[in-house]
Order: C-alpha cells, then sequence, then structure tokens
C-alpha cells in the first residue's frame, strides 16, 4: 500500500508566520497570550500552549495591562490597536501583509462609496476573525453575505463595492458578483450601474485547489486533515470530495476508521492551509499500522 503526503498541503505563509514570532518569543518569555487561537487547528494550539501561549478572548484583552499579546495571522479591527494603547500592551502583529492589504482596501473603498450613498459588501464567513477585522475598517457598516441566500441585505437601488474574505472560494465569488450585477441591472433598470467587484481572495490559498483535484485523483482514499474551526478547511474538504468520494475529514488521530481503507492500494493525506505538517505526518504513520 502507498501512503502519500500531499506536498501543497498544510501552513500558508500568514499562519508560518504568526507560528515563528510566537515561538520565538516563548524562548524569551514563558507566557505570550495570543488574542484568539493562533491557527484553526486544536492539535496545534494545544502544542503551542504547552510551550507557555495563553489564548484569551476580546473581552479579557480588555482587563490586561502591561504585557505582551500577539496578534494572529486574522488581522484585528482598529479597536483592538485602540484597546493595547490605552492598556499599555506591546503587540506582536503577525498579521498576514494580504489581510492588511485588504484592510486598507476596504478603508478607503468605503469612504469613497459613502460619500455617494453606497454601500461596502463583503462575501465571508460572519463573526470570521477575518471578516471581524474587515468590518471594523466601516465602522461595523459593511454588510456581510456568506451565500446567495444572503443578497437580500443589499439594496440594490445604490452602488456596491464588493470585497470578498481572503480564503473564500473564487468560484462563489464570482457567482455573488454575477448575481448582485444582475439584480442591480433589474432595480435600476439600466445597465450604467456602479458596481465595484474586488478580487481580494489570497492566490497561495486558491491555487491550492487545482493541485488538489490533480492529487486527489492519484489515489484510491483520501483523508483530509483539518481543525473544525477552519473555513479554509471546509472548502477544501469539499473540493476533496466532490472529486473523490473516498474522502474523509479528521482532525486528530482517533477519528480514523480502518474499515476506510480495505482493499485500497493508495493512499493521499492532505490538509488545510491551518493544517501542522507534523500532523498530516503522525495521520500517515497511524495509517500504515491501521493497514497492517
Amino acid at each position: 500500500m502507498k501512503i502519500e503526503i500531499d506536498s501543497n498541503s498544510g501552513f500558508c505563509f500568514g499562519v508560518v508566520n504568526a507560528i515563528q514570532l510566537a515561538e520565538m518569543e516563548l524562548e524569551r518569555n514563558e507566557t505570550l497570550y495570543c488574542l484568539g487561537d493562533i491557527v484553526h487547528n486544536s492539535a496545534e494550539v494545544e502544542r503551542l500552549k504547552g510551550r507557555g501561549l495563553v489564548t484569551i478572548d476580546h473581552e479579557q484583552l480588555k482587563t490586561l495591562k502591561d504585557c505582551k499579546v500577539l496578534l494572529r495571522a486574522h488581522g484585528e479591527p482598529p479597536e483592538t490597536y485602540e484597546t493595547a494603547i490605552k492598556n499599555n500592551i506591546q503587540l506582536i502583529d503577525a498579521s498576514c501583509p494580504v489581510v492588511l492589504k485588504l484592510q486598507n482596501n476596504i478603508k478607503l473603498g468605503f469612504d469613497a462609496i459613502l460619500k455617494k450613498g453606497g454601500q461596502v459588501v463583503i462575501y465571508g464567513k460572519e463573526g470570521h476573525a477575518e471578516v471581524n477585522g474587515l468590518v471594523g475598517q466601516t465602522n461595523g457598516k459593511a454588510i456581510v453575505i456568506s451565500g446567495l441566500e444572503d443578497l437580500h441585505k443589499i439594496d440594490f437601488s445604490k452602488p456596491v463595492n464588493l470585497f470578498s474574505q481572503t480564503t473564500k472560494n473564487i468560484e462563489g465569488f464570482y457567482e455573488i458578483q454575477n448575481e448582485i450585477k444582475n439584480r442591480m441591472i433589474t432595480v435600476q433598470k439600466t445597465e450604467d450601474i456602479e458596481f465595484i467587484a474586488n478580487d481580494t481572495i489570497c492566490r497561495q490559498v486558491s491555487h491550492r485547489q487545482p493541485k488538489l483535484h490533480e492529487f486527489v485523483k492519484k489515489h484510491d482514499v483520501i483523508v483530509f486533515v483539518s481543525g473544525q474551526k477552519s473555513s479554509n478547511g471546509k472548502m477544501l474538504y469539499k473540493v476533496c470530495k466532490e472529486e473523490n468520494p473516498n474522502t474523509y475529514f479528521v482532525s486528530e488521530l482517533g477519528e480514523l476508521q480502518s474499515e476506510w481503507f480495505k482493499n485500497a492500494e493508495s493512499i493521499g493525506v492532505c490538509g488545510a492551509t491551518s493544517t501542522p505538517r507534523w500532523l498530516m505526518e503522525k495521520i500517515a504513520k497511524s495509517i500504515e499500522k491501521l493497514s497492517n
């Protein structure tokens, strides 16, 4: 039996940077606070917790003073920085450069469209850490939509400036874009509408989809490794499942089932941008033991 780990799976640049910054700081200090899970993978969170990383939420941040707090790759709204200044908190900012650029573009886009009585719309998961940071650039006024079912939130008689969470599906974004455009034309009864669509999806993430398609085709069974909280993981798992029905989602070793691998000659192990390489390697070794 052949077991292969996808060479293109695993942490993206933003997550790698955040974890490296956390590890460097923990080598110098016994404790470091992190605002939210450093990555949407419980195994990696537990590993870093063992080294002294303490995960806090925004309410706990308000009670801290004179300490160091790591901001993860997802980015933060302006209020977080204001709290840090007020409480003399030193921030170790690991916000992904792609996310920071998007935050700036949304702020500029919001200021411009507001003068025209328009709306900023964000294609993303409401409540997601990155989306909260993006909405924060608009004083909380951005409209968040997760799919076509949320389009009723938009006033199609007004100008629209559309952006996307960096880890969303490209096909989903363009489907949303086309539907908004068509509805604006219908409502305004003219094709001369004021609609700006910004494809702000991270290409390091989106380029994994076609590579995953090829990887999944090569194997009888696919084990997709991801944390339950990972939006990117859910999206990429769906990509694998559609290509190969014999695809299974696991977050930890205990979820593996030996019957998945009966009569399988080739097994592929892959994961999300929030899945550590070491966990995929442990999963692969466990599959080997189960198969034998």
